[in-house]
């Protein structure tokens, strides 16, 4: 289990409070930076690592808008370059986790998810603040259908652990 954590974590504007998981509905791109910029900012100046799930679409916008809010995406970060294991800022796409070899599996996304927190626990970080961006959810996507059995599942795994998960 992780060791107990003391830095304080915000959330549009509250205190973040244990189990850490909050599952958030936006209506446009700017609410949602409104939301997750002072959370990932936040985290920054505490040291905590930032581990973030997107659309590799979006992947370059994604970026923009962390160097816009003054959090540096290392150019090892970039997606010409790949993206660096065990950094302090990692970004993933939706086909590098949630979709791996073209469909959704809960079980596997699971380990992931554990093996990120454990990673950064062990790695020294204070927390781990996770952002994943589900919009692939809204597609006929292959397994899709689990959604539900798979937060139901995170629901029991994450607060195990200190860290950070929206």
């Amino acid at each position: 289990m992780a060791v107990q954590k003391t830095q304080p974590v915000h959330l549009a504007g509250s205190l973040f409070e244990r189990p850490r998981h909050v599952c958030a509905f936006f209506h446009s791109r700017d609410e949602a930076n409104n939301t997750l910029i002072p959370f990932i900012t936040e985290g920054v100046e505490h040291g905590d690592k930032s581990f973030h799930i997107v659309d590799g679409r979006k992947r370059s916008a994604h970026e923009q808008m962390l160097e816009t809010a003054g959090v540096t995406v290392p150019p090892e970060q970039r997606r010409s370059e790949g993206t660096r294991r065990g950094a302090r800022l990692e970004i993933r796409t939706w086909d590098e986790t949630y979709l791996l070899n073209g469909h959704f599996d809960q079980h596997r996304q699971l380990a992931l998810i554990e093996t990120v927190l454990t990673t950064g626990n062990e790695e020294g970080y204070p927390l781990t603040r996770l952002v994943a961006n589900m919009e692939w959810a809204l597609e006929p996507r292959p397994g899709v259908g689990d959604l539900v059995e798979y937060e139901t599942r995170l629901n029991y795994v994450l607060p195990k652990y200190d860290d950070a998960v929206v």
